[in-house]
């Protein structure tokens, strides 16, 4: 589940990070601020499973890559191979974290 609670938190960065971008109103800045607790609450969740440099680490990185393939695709960044390059080898660091960490047993305190 801490896992999941990452991937979460990474989609609503997703978001938050937009809203940053876009935002033009109080309504709009609200919602954002609400995109930020609800991503930081799943970063929480997912430090009582995992350590929190991982979920730190995977958190921001996966968030960054996708906001960059974001840029690439829809708000016409330009594109270059060395971008691509560091967001592949971001994606490989985020899945090699993954695959190395183990998830701590749960406590019912």
């Amino acid at each position: 589940m801490g896992w999941l609670y990452v991937l979460f938190a990474a989609i609503v960065e997703v978001f938050w990070v937009l809203g940053l971008k876009f935002s033009t109103n109080y309504w709009m800045w609200a919602i954002t601020i609400g995109f930020i607790v609800c991503s930081f609450y799943f970063v929480i969740k997912a430090c009582e499973q995992l350590p929190s440099g991982t979920v730190y680490a995977v958190f921001t990185g996966s968030g960054a890559a996708a906001i960059a393939l974001i840029d690439f695709i829809f708000l016409d960044t330009p594109f270059t191979i060395i971008k691509i390059v560091c967001i592949i080898l971001i994606i490989v660091g985020v899945v090699g974290l993954q695959m190395t960490t183990e998830t701590k047993p749960q406590s019912n305190y």
